[in-house]
């Protein structure tokens, strides 16, 4: 977090050099899964649940099936993943057999940034957002690219402030703004240093507890999937649990 120099260049590599890895794990197995209805006037889709870690999780809390994703704003893998996947997984969390949790993996500044703009809007807009910032990814890495000059004076200031002046060059605040989300309501979210540990601290925990090589990479009942970097290669997984 700390290595601000080079920031544009870095962003743009890590979203590269740092995707589509994963490591070896046991395979998840299980019997057919019973759909669950949705409290009546709801979809499970729309159901968004807080996490002591501060994560959200879509769908039935009960679900028998838990679907986990740890992404990067910044990896192009995962911007491809959330804009082919998104879909299917919404059409299977709604029959109530799955969820589905998003856990935020840091790789770099603009990362964090992105990171902390889309929780910005609470639990309910969370999903929606991230899949807009997503699909914003090739747009934002236009906007930094080639902008070292701007970035210069970044590691000079506080830690609250960094992530505010990352948001202004990569236009990231004007982008929340068109949805939602007031510039002083973007700043306050982007200066809260507390949630940038946490989610640091989640980077620490997942690595120690699963060895995390890349983005994106998914656990399924707690398990990590080898070799499922999208979604054709992880829905046959998701077969085998019950689906």
């Amino acid at each position: 977090m700390k290595a601000f120099t080079g920031l544009a260049l870095v962003a743009v590599s890590l979203s590269l050099a740092a995707c589509n890895s994963s490591e070896e794990a046991a395979k998840p197995s299980g019997a057919p899964v019973a759909a669950v209805p949705a409290p009546a006037g709801t979809t499970w889709s729309a159901t968004v649940n807080e996490t002591p870690e501060g994560n959200f999780v879509m769908g039935n809390p009960d679900a028998k099936v838990k679907l986990v994703e740890y992404g990067s704003f910044t990896c192009s893998h995962c911007a491809e993943f959330a804009e082919t996947a998104s879909p299917e997984i919404r059409k299977l969390v709604d029959t109530g057999k799955m969820s589905y949790e998003f856990r935020t993996y840091v790789r770099d500044p603009i990362d964090l940034t992105t990171a902390l703009l889309a929780r910005c809007g609470g639990k309910d807009v969370f999903y929606p957002l991230s899949e807009q910032f997503f699909a914003n990814q090739g747009a934002m890495f236009e906007k930094v690219q080639g902008n070292d000059d701007a970035f210069k004076g970044v590691e000079q200031l506080s830690p609250a402030q960094r992530p505010v002046a990352i948001a202004q060059i990569a236009g990231l605040i004007d982008f929340a703004k068109q949805r939602g989300i007031s510039e002083d309501q973007a700043k306050q979210c982007l200066a809260d240093t507390a949630t940038a540990e946490k989610l640091a601290k989640g980077v620490e925990a997942a690595n120690n507890q699963y060895q995390i090589t890349g983005t994106p990479s998914f656990l399924i009942n707690g398990v990590l999937v080898d070799n499922a970097a999208n979604w054709a290669s992880l829905e046959p997984r998701l077969k085998e649990a019950g689906l």
